[in-house]
């Protein structure tokens, strides 16, 4: 069994990483800005710090479940694949955010896309063993014929 998740627990184990540093950047910010909590606000840089940390964990549950349900129910290597690419424009996204507000545009697009193809991947999965389990019609074997 662990050979069909692995791929899924590393790119979760590295989302979780890239949540501590975001998490980090935000401890160093408040002391380098003198902002202690619970304030959430103070000089630009600080708030646009504090923002792309709040706004990234804010999405990570739900990048978590699509991960694994498309992982699970359609091919992990595609779902891992896709999570790379999602953690990759979540920093791209930090970073450009830390930047300027401006620079987080596209980004955030970009993550916001692989977002819906996790979606898009995991309904057909999930409705691939739904129609295999329970209605004995195989779609796989249906486009191959």
């Amino acid at each position: 069994m662990l050979d069909q998740i692995h791929w899924l627990a590393t790119v979760t184990v590295l989302g979780v990483l890239e949540q501590a540093y975001f998490f980090l950047q935000v401890i160093y910010a408040r002391r380098l800005f003198g902002i202690s909590p619970p304030k959430i606000s103070g000089p630009p840089e600080f708030e646009r710090i504090f923002r792309a940390q709040v706004n990234s964990s804010e999405y990570f549950p739900i990048f978590l479940a699509l991960l694994w349900q498309a992982g699970l129910f359609f091919h992990q290597g595609l779902a891992a694949a896709l999570g790379l690419l999602y953690l990759y424009a979540r920093y791209c996204y930090f970073m450009g955010y830390k930047a300027s507000s401006s620079e987080r545009l596209a980004p955030i697009y970009f993550s916001a896309g692989v977002l819906w193809i996790l979606i898009a991947v995991s309904a057909l999965g999930i409705l691939h063993f739904f129609l295999s389990h329970y209605v004995g019609l195989n779609i796989l074997q249906l486009l191959t014929a």
